[in-house]
């Protein structure tokens, strides 16, 4: 379902015939802001099985309506932590599996005169550290956000961050590998490139815009 990509070492490409069937449909121009959130949240709950394949479990023994019998439940708890405003458009799907995981959420904008990203609000459920955190944000591009996200996360003691967006480009890959090499990458694809202004090519658009419908 997943392959390492030879150029990128901190991304794993989801090349599921699904995702990318859903991914297609995200990329038409001529979808609707209503399909595009349906899709968009479909394909965070596909993407959400492997990214939840190493999280830490724990025994437990279990009373089943026949006898005993030993099982697994999570060890610590899980946060999902969208990037506002378009990571909202992705939490749903994932809260579907597993509806227990607690969720903060980042605010951040780009400072026109610096090209810096700055934190307009962060909302972090207490004890956020004690458990592996999935940042959400549907597209990667230049890297500043992901990566702005990411030390805020560290500064609250978090160590277990995967990073889950459905489009990325190599300069926000190349970006976070310089920045935080220890976060994976979770993307449906790796696009070309970025344009003058910054917009993935040939990506989906601007992914808020399109699930709101405000473009």
């Amino acid at each position: 379902m997943t392959t390492r990509d030879p150029q990128h070492a901190n991304a794993l490409v989801y090349d599921h015939p699904l995702v990318q069937h859903k991914l297609s449909r995200l990329r038409d121009r001529e979808t609707k802001h209503a399909d595009f959130r349906r899709l968009l949240n479909e394909l965070a709950g596909l993407m959400a099985y492997e990214v939840c394949r190493n999280l830490p479990t724990t025994d437990v023994m279990i009373e089943t309506p026949v006898a005993q019998a030993k099982g697994k439940v999570l060890a610590t708890p899980v946060t999902i932590v969208p990037i506002l405003r378009a990571g909202l458009g992705m939490t749903d799907g994932l809260l579907a599996l597993f509806p227990e995981a607690r969720v903060g959420h980042i605010g951040i904008y780009r400072d026109e005169e610096t090209a810096k990203p700055v934190t307009y609000y962060s909302k972090l459920p207490d004890g956020v550290a004690d458990g592996p955190v999935i940042l959400v944000d549907p597209m990667l591009a230049t890297g500043g956000s992901s990566a702005h996200a990411v030390d805020i996360l560290q500064a609250r003691g978090v160590r277990n961050i995967q990073l889950v967006c459905l489009v990325a480009a190599p300069e926000g890959l190349a970006h976070m590998r310089a920045n935080h090499p220890e976060v994976t990458v979770h993307t449906a694809a790796i696009d070309e490139r970025l344009n003058e202004r910054c917009y993935i090519v040939p990506g989906l658009g601007d992914a808020g815009d399109r699930i709101y419908g405000t473009h």
